[in-house]
């Protein structure tokens, strides 16, 4: 079931493979399907912040486990954290049966919502993850 070849056109993309879904200022976060299928199975999800708290670009907001490796998760953008995917909590699996929706990570209110703007297209991250496939 590997999705590596799924990049949806609708969001912008960080080089550390989170996704960044913007409607309106509010800014939804969370990893790709590469990002799944580098990781494995998904067993823990780990946040760093809460509601209410500010995020920098780049900083962690939590972690994802699996049966590989342990991973940072870096906001794509700088704002405020409105909400967190507590779901994944109890059943981080969502992440690899749906990384583009029901697996949402965090909803950040924008900062600066054109910040989105500024990271990678679907075409450029497209690019980028074939060049890390060779």
């Amino acid at each position: 079931m590997s999705q590596a070849s799924d990049v949806k056109n609708d969001r912008r993309y960080t080089k550390d493979h989170e996704w960044a879904l913007a409607k309106g200022g509010s800014v939804t976060v969370g990893i790709t399907a590469f990002a799944v299928d580098q990781l494995g199975d998904v067993t823990l999800i780990n946040w760093d912040v809460a509601p209410g708290d500010r995020v920098e670009v780049g900083q962690v907001f939590g972690t994802i486990e699996s049966v590989k490796t342990l991973s940072d998760l870096f906001a794509p953008i700088s704002g405020t954290v409105e909400k967190i995917n507590s779901e994944l909590e109890a059943s981080p699996e969502r992440v690899n049966e749906d990384c583009w929706d029901r697996g949402w990570m965090i909803v950040i209110s924008a900062e600066d919502p054109k910040a989105v703007e500024g990271l990678l297209d679907a075409k450029t991250y497209g690019e980028h993850i074939a060049s890390l496939e060779h």
